[in-house]
Formats: C-alpha cells, sequence, structure tokens
C-alpha cells in the first residue's frame, strides 16, 4: 500500500512538473512560426544562394556582346627561303615575306612583328537578345522555384503545429485518464479492504493505471519529436514550440473561414511550372535566331622590322629589331553555314518537343490542383460534419462513466463495467479531440492547396 502510494505520488508530481513547465513557456503564434520559419529555414538558404548562380549566369551571359581585341608581339630569328604556291594554314605554319632566291641560303635573319586586332560580332540578328532572355528566364525559374520550396515548407510547418496541438490534447485526455484510474483504484482499496470488493479489482486497477502512464510517456515522446522537426526549420529551441492551443477553436468559430476562392494565378505551384513553360519558349526563340547570319566587324594594325634590306642583303641580326614598317586593315564582313539550316531544324525540333512536354506538365498541375482543393471541400464537410455530432458521444459517455462510479462505489457494479465506461469516456474524448484536428486540419489543406493560406491566419490573434 505504501509503495503504491509513493509511486501515485510521484506520477502526479511529474505530470504536475510537466504541465507547469508548459504554463510557464508562452505559446507560439503560428504566425511567429512561419516567420521564423521564412527567416531561418537552411534549405531556403541554399535555393536563395541557387538563385544568386543564376543571375551570375545572367550577367555573364549579357557580356557575350564584347569584342575581343588581341595583342600580339614576337621577335624572331631564322632563315628566309620561300617556295610560291598557295597551301592551307594547318596550326601555325612559319612564313616570312620576300622574294624566291636563286639559291638556298643558309644566313640567319632577325624580324619583329607586333600587333593589335580587332574582332567585334557587332551584330547577329538577334541573337544575343534571345540569349539574354533565357538567362533572365533562368532566374525567373529559380526564383519560382525558391517561392515553391517556401510555401512547401510553410506547408510542412503549418502540418506539425496542428500536430503538435492534436498531441498535446492527446496528453490532456491521458493526463485526466491517469486521475480518473487513480480515482478507481483508491475507491477499489478502500472498498477492498471494507470488504466489499474483492482483491483481484486493485490488481485490474493497477493494470489499467500502469497502462495510462505508459501511454502518457509515448505520447509525450511524440510531442517532443515533433517539436524537433519544426525546432529543425525554424530555428527555435524545440522546448519552446508550445503551440496555441485557442487555434482549433478559433477557427471552428469561424463559420465562414473556408470560403474562399482558389487562386491558381499566383499559386507558388502553378507559377513555378508556368514558369518552367516560359522558359522552354524562350529557348526556342533562341535557337532560331542561334543560327543566324553574323557580322563582323575586323580591325587591325600591326608593325614590323627585318634584318634583310630591301635590296636582299642580310645585314646584321640587331638591325632586324624595332618597326621599319606599319600597316593597318578595317573591314565589314558577314558569315553564315549554310548546314546551319539542318543543325536548327534539328535542334529546334528537339527543343518544341520540351516545350510540348513542359505545356503538358502546366496543364497536369492545374488539374491536380483542382481535384485536390474538390477534396479539400469533401474533407471540410465531412470533418463539419463529424464535429456536429461528437458532442452527443461525449455527453452521453460522460454520463455513462458516472454513473458506473457510482454503482461500483455502492456494490451495484462490477469492474468490468467500470472499465467498460472508462474506455468509451477515453474513446469519446480521443474522437473529439480528432474531430478538432481533423476540421483545422482540412481547413489548412484546403488553404494550402488554393493558396489562402494568410486568409487563415488572419483569423488567428
Amino acid at each position: 500500500m505504501l509503495n503504491f502510494k509513493r509511486c501515485l505520488c510521484i506520477v502526479l508530481l511529474l505530470l504536475t512538473a510537466i504541465a507547469t513547465n508548459a504554463q510557464q513557456s508562452q505559446p507560439v503564434t503560428l504566425k511567429e512560426l512561419l516567420n521564423r520559419v521564412d527567416q531561418k529555414a537552411p534549405q531556403l538558404f541554399t535555393d536563395s544562394a541557387a538563385i544568386l548562380i543564376r543571375k551570375a549566369q545572367a550577367v555573364e551571359i549579357r557580356s557575350n556582346w564584347l569584342p575581343n581585341f588581341w595583342l600580339n608581339y614576337q621577335a624572331d630569328i631564322g632563315t628566309s627561303n620561300n617556295v610560291i604556291g598557295p597551301y592551307f594554314s594547318l596550326g601555325l605554319v612559319p612564313s616570312s615575306s620576300s622574294g624566291i632566291h636563286n639559291t638556298n641560303v643558309t644566313s640567319a635573319a632577325s624580324t619583329n612583328l607586333g600587333i593589335a586586332r580587332l574582332d567585334w560580332e557587332i551584330y547577329n540578328f538577334g541573337a544575343y537578345k534571345a540569349a539574354n532572355n533565357v538567362a533572365n528566364s533562368d532566374v525567373t525559374v529559380e526564383q519560382k522555384q525558391f517561392a515553391e520550396a517556401k510555401y512547401d515548407l510553410r506547408a510542412f510547418t503549418i502540418g506539425n503545429y496542428l500536430q503538435l496541438l492534436r498531441l498535446q490534447d492527446f496528453m490532456s485526455i491521458q493526463y485526466r485518464d491517469i486521475q480518473r484510474t487513480g480515482e478507481i483504484l483508491r475507491s477499489i482499496r478502500s472498498l477492498a479492504m471494507s470488504g466489499v470488493k474483492a482483491g483481484v479489482d486493485t490488481s485490474l486497477a493497477e493494470a489499467e493505471l500502469s497502462k495510462a502512464r505508459l501511454n502518457f510517456i509515448e505520447i509525450n515522446n511524440q510531442l517532443k519529436q515533433v517539436q524537433l522537426q519544426i525546432s529543425a526549420v525554424s530555428g527555435v529551441p524545440y522546448q519552446s514550440i508550445v503551440p496555441d492551443s485557442t487555434v482549433e477553436i478559433a477557427l471552428i468559430n469561424q463559420p465562414t473561414a473556408y470560403l474562399f476562392p482558389i487562386d491558381t494565378v499566383t499559386h507558388p505551384l502553378i507559377s513555378f511550372y508556368r514558369s518552367v513553360y516560359q522558359n522552354s519558349l524562350q529557348r526556342e526563340d533562341l535557337v532560331k535566331k542561334q543560327y543566324n547570319p553574323k557580322i563582323l566587324l575586323e580591325a587591325a594594325t600591326w608593325g614590323r622590322g627585318s634584318s634583310i634590306s630591301p635590296g636582299d642583303q642580310y645585314n646584321a641580326l640587331s638591325t632586324g629589331y624595332g618597326f621599319q614598317r606599319s600597316d593597318y586593315l578595317v573591314g565589314l564582313g558577314i558569315s553564315y553555314n549554310l548546314f546551319d539550316l539542318r543543325r536548327r531544324q534539328l535542334k529546334l525540333r528537339t527543343q518544341k518537343a520540351n516545350t510540348d512536354y513542359d505545356e503538358k506538365k502546366l496543364r497536369e498541375q492545374q488539374v491536380l490542383l483542382s481535384n485536390s482543393a474538390s477534396q479539400a471541400d469533401v474533407e471540410m464537410q465531412t470533418a463539419l460534419d463529424r464535429l456536429k455530432e461528437i458532442p452527443n458521444q461525449l455527453n452521453a459517455a460522460n454520463a455513462s462513466y458516472r454513473q458506473q462510479l457510482s454503482l461500483y462505489r455502492n456494490g451495484l457494479s462490477n469492474i468490468i463495467d467500470l472499465d467498460a465506461a472508462l474506455n468509451i469516456l477515453y474513446r469519446a474524448e480521443t474522437d473529439y479531440m480528432q474531430a478538432k484536428y481533423d476540421y483545422a486540419n482540412a481547413l489548412f489543406q484546403k488553404a494550402i492547396t488554393e493558396n489562402q493560406v494568410n486568409k487563415i491566419l488572419n483569423l488567428l490573434k
């Protein structure tokens, strides 16, 4: 008897300490938690870095219009024996400008050459603009993907926050169950000592009390696991994540909370797939224009010196350094590869297939979103109907338990009937808890599906 009382006191002190700790911790509102997730989630930091990469790539592509300006200089020593005849320049082909000697000359000559050359593709019939458009579209896709990831993370946080509310209610139910079981056990011991009830009833009650304690421990563990998941994305210490217990009732007391239209124009999921489709269209335009003719501006100036005199005299090598002649050349050119017509046709066919896929993917997501909205409406109606019926079950179960407890204390009922009434009350309380959770969850799922989360958050204080 003494051991039982001591154990019961320890349990009650533990439960009181947990309840006191929960009261001392300031509840975290859903708005506050979502703001912390937006600011602290590691996944969002990673995704925002990906946007910076795309922006840097866009700046890099915008610089493609810059010309090439080459500066070259060389000083050489070697022989100068040329022959008449054309050839293809395959790589580096040594060459010098002079006439043909009657004999092979082995005397060395010195030369130097300095060249400044400009090579600029000044116009390509829209290819530069198309490339820039694709780069900007890549940035937009990354930004929309970031927005979708942020939206999904908010949905994840809302789901876990509602789970915390459910588990918090479940712990309260379990706490009351422990108190009721303890009350029954005290009554049984009193009746057993007076000889009214058999001692076996005490063992049954102790087993039920132990089971209730184990359930409480398991629920508390589940609650901490959910707290840890929220802490990982919000940066809030898990011990401080105590949900606001008024959320479910506040939403239930809003009879028109679920009356809002679906928003498919700015929905992050649809916006992302729409940006992917637009990106494919931009790539089609780039394929069409990247094989266009190119108008080139070419300019060069150079200076040259040689130790060979105009009279074909081989002077000292030192006389070959220093510019003796200078020239310049400026011109416009146009370049076009006829076989690019075929290349453009093949590449455009491939890109059109990608565009068609992205368009179908966009339409698929729109249909799925519409179906999800319809399913959310069904879940909402079911949750409302359940909430209307649950109070009847709860009131009847509570009255039944009180009657059975009174009958048992007066020796007019047995422990089996009392335990059955206790279990019915426990199930009714858990059903009510689940009904509140189902309503709040269905409402937020509808809001998430229809991009109306802010409207629901504005209903909460």
